[in-house]
């Protein structure tokens, strides 16, 4: 086991645990809410300590410990951690002070609830303020978690405990993304119990790390990043990790509906020790309130955006002489946005930069409208790679999804296609990529060539005959050549397939529906 499955496990182990103390107490879906506030809050108090106490010890003070001192000492500092930091917070009110005393502690949660009210006022007035403002606006402490005080509080103690006990190490060191990791372990433990759809709300780290190393390629450094359906931010900070964040030399961008999916992405961007006037993330809807209108351009773009949602389409008649819209001469359906997200992301693209989007497999074929702006794409060469995924990547949908990757520079005019459906592993119940898969799949990108059953090379010609249809299945035929059997992994797959069948079931009746809905339009 490598050092990034070892501290996955071991971080998985301890929320599970966390989970099982809790049990039945605390519906998942707020409790989430409690370990990502108190994860974020233990990891903030640490890196304003880190930070002060490095400063001190730079200035001669050896054993300088910020906990230790008063909080009308650390007062007198504020203003300069406010400048570097984005936020304050006083020595007695640090993760580790607040658990030293908090099972004696009969007010522990009004505390709490009022540290985490100081943490957002201290930015208030300060270039920080839209930053920090509303960040802890989840992580409310109420009788959700317990009928009376007590209760509540025993279970806050518990929650610190388990918390302050997880072993960190330098997070910046780490192998994993630790709040991204625990952000989507707790998502696939409650997303289907508390009936909501957890594919909306983050991309899994392999998934990622894909995208940005296709944007990246060669590259040691972007001017900015920029993801139109941002999330918890998962997508943007890859940048961080494979370049480091100093490299991205003007920042992090990205827009997001959901209200507590924009709050932790904020929060992860000061997770990952992003400075606040180095990212630049709004709340609202991307395709009719576009936030970054003065940023854009952008050199890298990388998103998953919700699949087939509903928007204004042809019903808002402003949209059609929107500039980012316009040029495709037609808008995306009412019923199905995907192509309205890709218009925005190329439109935003700068003439050298990349655009690697997750898209359904219905938008690479579907006629109509989608056909048209394909045709658009497609006839102006902006089209550089289609990727077919495999299946099972994804929480939420077991359907395979692509990749289209959008270029303004192409050297040439062909499109390259490429089947990586076989690139996965699977050592859980979903498929996986490596980092060998996802080294196969970028070396394909890099070699540009066709390769028998992996690759196809097509000229423009090719795909104007076939009618803008770009799934990779109408240029690669899959491999039907016979395969050794492995009985054992057939069984395995078996005991997977019935719990499987009703979701692929619920799945093609809703694509039935598309394709007649697509007929009559």
């Amino acid at each position: 086991m490598n050092n990034r499955d070892k501290e996955r496990e071991e971080l998985h182990k301890t929320i599970w645990k966390i989970a099982n103390e809790l049990r039945g107490s605390v519906d998942g879906w707020d409790f989430k809410q409690y370990v990502l506030g108190l994860l974020f809050y233990r990891f903030i108090s640490e890196n304003i300590e880190n930070y002060v106490n490095e400063n001190q010890r730079k200035a001669g003070i050896t054993d300088f410990q910020y906990r230790n001192i008063s909080d009308e000492e650390a007062l007198l500092g504020k203003s300069q951690i406010l400048d570097e930091k984005g936020f304050f917070i006083l020595p007695s009110e640090l993760f580790c002070n607040i658990r030293k005393g908090a099972d004696k502690n009969e007010n522990l949660n009004v505390v709490i609830s009022n540290v985490f009210n100081n943490i957002e006022s201290s930015a208030r007035g300060s270039a920080s303020e839209d930053d920090v403002k509303g960040l802890f606006d989840d992580f409310t402490i109420d009788n959700k978690l317990g009928n009376t005080v007590d209760e509540r509080n025993e279970k806050l103690v518990k929650l610190l405990n388990a918390i302050g006990d997880l072993n960190f190490g330098d997070y910046e060191d780490n192998n994993i993304d630790l709040f991204g990791d625990a952000y989507e372990f707790l998502m696939t433990m409650y997303a289907s119990s508390a009936g909501k759809s957890g594919g909306e709300f983050f991309t899994p780290q392999e998934v990622g790390e894909l995208l940005a190393r296709i944007v990246i390629m060669d590259k040691t450094s972007v001017n900015k990043v920029y993801d139109p359906a941002c999330g918890s931010g998962g997508l943007l900070l890859k940048f961080a990790k494979i370049l480091g964040k100093e490299n991205v030399r003007e920042g992090f961008f990205g827009q997001e509906i959901n209200l507590t999916t924009y709050n932790l992405a904020r929060i992860n961007m000061f997770l990952h020790n992003i400075n606040y006037n180095n990212f630049s993330i709004e709340r609202g809807d991307t395709l009719i309130h576009p936030a970054h209108w003065n940023d854009e351009p952008f050199d890298a773009i990388v998103s998953n955006p919700p699949y087939s949602i509903k928007w204004a389409g042809k019903s808002n008649p402003i949209l059609i002489n929107d500039e980012r819209f316009a040029p495709a001469g037609i808008l995306a359906p009412e019923s199905k946005a995907d192509l309205a997200f890709t218009m925005h992301m190329l439109s935003w693209l700068s003439p050298k930069g990349t655009a690697a989007i997750v898209e359904f497999p219905g938008v690479l074929y579907r006629g109509g409208a989608e056909q048209k702006i394909r045709q658009y794409m497609i006839d102006n060469n902006f089209v550089d790679t289609v990727i077919q995924l495999p299946p099972d990547l994804f929480f939420g949908t077991s359907i395979a999804t692509c990749i289209l990757v959008l270029k303004k520079n192409k050297a040439d005019n062909n499109i390259l296609f490429v089947d990586a459906s076989e690139e996965f592993t699977r050592n859980t119940n979903k498929n996986k990529l490596s980092d060998r898969n996802i080294n196969n799949i970028v070396d394909f990108l890099k070699d540009r060539k066709s390769i028998e059953n992996r690759s196809y090379l097509a000229t423009y010609d090719e795909v104007k005959e076939n009618d803008y249809n770009i799934s990779v299945n109408s240029y690669l035929k899959t491999n039907t050549e016979d395969n050794k059997i492995d009985i054992a992994e057939v069984n395995k797959m078996l005991s997977e397939v019935v719990p499987r069948q009703q979701q692929i079931r619920k799945e093609l009746e809703e694509i039935i529906k598309e394709l007649e809905v697509d007929y009559h339009e």
